[in-house]
């Protein structure tokens, strides 16, 4: 995972369970150099973790089986075991398909959940954007020397392709990579070092969304990933990383979350090209007058 991948910012739903990862995120400057790559293996290697020992997980940390449990401690877990059975109940809901989330029964009070899910969603997801992470962002999205291109997993296509259409509306060369997995690979060996990948997938990551992520990394263009885990292994191919709340009350994630995030960025660029911005905008609001007028 790179320097900048590891500024992933942890969001969970207020109603859940602190995970291992967030609280890796909010105590890291205070873990020794020890500690440190131990909550390393734990962020990039949960399956050692959730189904290994305290022995195996100092040996991959380089560490002893002491340093294992003082960070456990520190994170506020009552030793080993909670932190396994914490990384344990993580791994389980991020596998858990439609299929079987929709066996579960929803309650009486379904509007009243929903509305306390997705509050929980949006809040978390912004709450815990960090200031400096967000400008740089958006300053990578505005600059007008690169052009912006959207990744996205086909469950995530419709949020991601509302994203396009904003930015677009806000400065030139912003597209949805999309089509067949040999048309975004065409498109990728084609990128530019100036240009920007934004990357949006939720837990089951595609395969080919993951591999094209990587492709990126590996030919050095700039990029962001937006995911709903620390986990993830978007966030550890990106330069930066917005991790993202997706609790749904039904049998699939809610993009509420994704959705607050997108309209936050949009709001920065917009702010950053506000003399373009309000041009192109004039001009779209003239040729949708004139259209209307015509009728």
């Amino acid at each position: 995972m790179s320097e900048d991948g590891r500024t992933a910012v942890a969001a969970a739903v207020s109603s859940a369970p602190v995970e291992a990862a967030d609280r890796i995120g909010e105590l890291g400057p205070t873990l020794t150099r020890a500690e440190r790559r131990v909550a390393e293996v734990v962020l990039e290697r949960p399956q050692l973790v959730a189904f290994g020992t305290v022995a195996e997980l100092a040996a991959a940390a380089e560490a002893g089986a002491a340093t294992v449990v003082r960070l456990a401690t520190k994170l506020g877990f009552d030793g080993f075991t909670t932190l396994q059975a914490s990384i344990q109940h993580d791994l389980a809901n991020q596998l858990r398909p439609a299929a079987e989330r929709i066996r579960e029964p929803v309650g009486s009070d379904i509007i009243g959940r929903h509305l306390q899910l997705e509050v929980a969603n949006v809040q978390s997801s912004l709450r815990s954007i960090d200031p400096a992470v967000l400008a740089d962002i958006v300053g990578h999205l505005a600059a007008a020397s690169g052009r912006v291109f959207v990744l996205s997993g086909d469950a995530s296509r419709g949020v991601a392709a509302q994203l396009v259409g904003d930015l677009g509306a806000l400065r030139d060369d912003v597209t949805l990579l999309d089509g067949n997995d040999i048309a975004v690979r065409r498109q990728l060996v084609l990128l530019r070092p100036t240009d920007v990948v934004l990357t949006l997938d939720l837990r089951r990551y595609e395969r080919w969304v993951v591999d094209a992520a990587r492709a990126v990394a590996d030919a050095g263009v700039w990029s962001v990933a937006v995911t709903d885990s620390v986990l993830s292994p978007l966030a550890a191919s990106a330069n930066r990383s917005i991790v993202v709340a997706a609790a749904g009350g039904g049998p699939f994630d809610s993009h509420a979350g994704t959705l607050a995030v997108f309209n936050l960025l949009v709001t920065g660029v917009a702010d950053q090209l506000r003399a373009v911005a309000t041009e192109r905008l004039d001009r779209m609001e003239t040729a949708w007058r004139n259209a209307f007028t015509d009728r």
